[in-house]
C-alpha cells in the first residue's frame, strides 16, 4: 500500500510570509555586493597610477556593476515595501 502524499497549501499569509524573508534575504545579497564594489573600487584608487591604468577596464566593469546593484537593491526594496503594507 503507497502512502499517500500530503500536500498543504499555503495560507496569503505564510506566502506573504515567505515573499517577506526571500525579499530581505535578496536585498542583502544585492547589499553585500554593493560593499565588496564599492571596496574594490577603493583598492584598485590605491594602486599606483600605471596600475590604476592597467585595471581601467575593470574599474569601468565594477562601477557598472554598482550602479546595476543599486538599482536592484532599490526595486526589491519597493517589493518589499508591497509586501510589507499587504502584511499589515
Amino acid at each position: 500500500m503507497e502512502k499517500a502524499t500530503e500536500t498543504k497549501e499555503m495560507t496569503r499569509e505564510e506566502i506573504l510570509a515567505t515573499s517577506l524573508h526571500a525579499r530581505e534575504q535578496e536585498i542583502m545579497h544585492y547589499q553585500i555586493n554593493i560593499d565588496n564594489y564599492t571596496i574594490a573600487l577603493d583598492e584598485i584608487s590605491k594602486m599606483s597610477v600605471a596600475d590604476q591604468a592597467e585595471m581601467s577596464g575593470f574599474k569601468n566593469q565594477i562601477s557598472e556593476l554598482l550602479a546595476s546593484e543599486k538599482i536592484e537593491q532599490k526595486k526589491a526594496n519597493i517589493m518589499l515595501n508591497v509586501i510589507k503594507r499587504q502584511i499589515a
